[in-house]
């Protein structure tokens, strides 16, 4: 229990704690939060608390303008700083519960803060980790019989995505212009994009005192360098990604915009929910092989808001349906050395499930448009309309606890005229 408030069905009890980026009307520099309840705990503000034996000498990284210098410390100093900020926040600890002044200066109310994206993202890659997914985009572009490319089960698929534009929750999105080709047998066309779809995806950060270039990260110390977990939305251009897709894969169909949720959740606050792995077959290779449970059952929604109605929730899918988890995603970009950094950013690819009520993006929910979802107001979407809004969430639930990520909502508005 904490002193602090604590709402029953509130995403951030004492168990989650996670990392956010935040700034108020009063003090608007960046500054690094927790959440707990409906409040923030300002770290800037108690930097001088974390006097354990390993952050004594690393407190400024709490007074920082993002997470990257607590992300690029050893993970034993991520386990300190969660365990000294679960002792603050217990309602046993009297240290700054007791403490009137300090707690009027670290306490701020959630609802009063601006949150901004938790780390200077300096690489972003994109996994399509989902066999769901990847079967259903598979039949719908090749057949039954083609389905999967024969590489798919035996490495993490992934591309190098933009950095530059992966956003905080809330910032509104841009409908593309680009070259489309809506007839197969006619010449390619430019204007705005038709089809504009979401992706239901999850994220990690690196972090750790990571391996220079030339040196992978191994599977038996990888666990040290991923920090916590984001929802995310990767928004996409199908009708640019169509045109554009061969010979080298995603660019500008994926580069106008992807949306995080602002708060990191601690691959520690995660470990109650761990679950078992999807079974793989064929076994992948040994540099890819672990058996300790690394997937995780999060409960993943998205809803879809028309401008000035309500939302329809049109997706309910779980992390649980990855098949290759973040442990492989990560050792597999690594093995050629390719060097990670604090901060880095990968993402898990589209999460879609067995059943079509779980399929993570319009393109499948809607069968590539020949199905279209009903909405609430009695409207239909066989892709995203100008003036909708997304909206992402993440919950863990069992045992009495609540786990949450907060939500990661995007407005679609209208494309640029050109």
């Amino acid at each position: 229990m904490s002193w602090v408030n604590v709402p029953a069905e509130s995403n951030f009890p004492l168990e989650n704690l996670p990392y956010g980026v935040f700034s108020t009307a009063s003090e608007p520099q960046h500054r690094i939060g927790v959440a707990i309840g409906d409040h923030i705990l300002d770290l800037s503000k108690i930097a001088h608390l974390f006097d354990g034996p390993l952050l004594s000498e690393h407190q400024a990284v709490f007074q920082q303008s993002s997470l990257n210098g607590l992300m690029s410390l050893p993970r034993a100093c991520w386990i300190e700083a969660r365990h000294t900020i679960s002792s603050l926040l217990s309602r046993s600890n009297s240290r700054l519960r007791d403490n009137t002044e300090m707690r009027s200066k670290c306490m701020v109310v959630q609802a009063e803060a601006t949150m901004h994206l938790p780390a200077k993202i300096g690489d972003y890659t994109d996994f399509y980790s989902s066999v769901d997914h990847a079967t259903n985009v598979g039949i719908m572009f090749r057949g039954k019989e083609n389905a999967l490319m024969p590489n798919w089960k035996y490495i993490p698929v992934g591309y190098h995505g933009r950095a530059s534009s992966v956003v905080v929750s809330g910032t509104p999105i841009r409908r593309p212009n680009g070259q489309t080709r809506p007839v197969d047998t006619e010449p390619p066309k430019f204007g705005a994009c038709r089809l504009m779809d979401f992706e239901l995806e999850m994220a990690f950060f690196v972090g750790g005192v990571t391996p220079s270039l030339g040196h992978p990260i191994d599977m038996k110390n990888v666990e040290e360098h991923i920090f916590g977990m984001v929802v995310m939305n990767d928004w996409s251009a199908r009708d640019i990604q169509k045109w554009e897709y061969v010979p080298l894969g995603p660019f500008l169909a994926k580069n106008l915009g992807t949306s995080i949720s602002p708060w990191v959740v601690s691959m520690e606050a995660l470990k109650p929910f761990a679950v078992d792995n999807y079974l793989q077959d064929p076994a992948p290779f040994q540099y890819l092989q672990h058996n300790d449970k690394y997937t995780f059952d999060v409960k993943l929604s998205v809803a879809i808001q028309p401008e000035g109605g309500q939302p329809t929730t049109v997706c309910e899918s779980n992390m649980k349906y990855l098949y290759w988890t973040m442990k492989q995603q990560l050792v597999h970009h690594s093995i050629t050395g390719c060097n990670m950094n604090p901060g880095d950013l990968l993402a898990s690819g589209t999460i879609s499930g067995p059943e079509p009520t779980s399929f993570g993006s319009m393109l499948e929910l809607s069968w590539r448009g020949t199905k279209p979802i009903k909405l609430n107001d009695g409207t239909e979407r066989k892709f995203l309309q100008d003036g909708d809004t997304v909206i992402m969430e993440g919950v863990c639930v069992g045992n009495g606890i609540r786990i949450g990520f907060g939500s990661v909502s995007g407005k679609l508005l209208p494309a640029l005229p050109l």
